[in-house]
């Protein structure tokens, strides 16, 4: 690793540890916005909507990155700080089967009523019918679809 990356990986280290939520909080902010510059690109948007990439990244902020943490934190105590392979898997399969669909809810709420503006009988109508697909797509990631199919549904839950 070069000499740069490796001192701003342990500068980023020791802020994770000194200031773990507000770290992390940022840090989902940057990976929010880093997201949905990504996202915006593939999908062909000419011109990146930064209100919507702002919108996002305040959501990294303000409710990912406070929730990751603390929900961690609860997984740890349940499992009582125990880092083996076996353990992690079963945080990671507890994690998918709890929050992931509460986040996954939320998000889609707050994209429809906030980033979009939209009404919430909208909101609702488009979580009834595009909330199941999302939420396999989550668990099921590339494994059974295709990338562009991927898009499409999140495009989906996006118009």
């Amino acid at each position: 690793m070069g000499s740069v990356a490796k001192k701003g990986l342990q500068k980023y280290l020791l802020q994770l540890q000194r200031h773990p939520l507000r770290t992390k909080a940022i840090t989902a902010a940057v990976l929010s916005g880093i997201s949905d510059t990504v996202s915006q690109k593939l999908s062909g948007i000419p011109k990146l909507q930064l209100r919507r990439i702002l919108l996002k990244m305040l959501f990294g902020f303000a409710y990912l990155g406070p929730f990751g943490h603390y929900m961690y934190m609860l997984l740890d105590k349940i499992f009582k700080g125990k880092r083996d392979s076996k353990t992690v898997a079963k945080k990671v399969v507890l994690e998918q089967l709890t929050t992931s669909p509460c986040n996954n809810l939320l998000f889609m709420i707050y994209y429809g009523m906030v980033v979009e503006g939209r009404p919430w009988m909208h909101v609702k109508s488009k979580i009834k019918q595009e909330y199941p697909k999302v939420q396999m797509t989550a668990w099921t990631g590339n494994i059974f679809k295709p990338t562009s199919k991927i898009y499409d549904i999140a495009q989906g839950c996006t118009n």
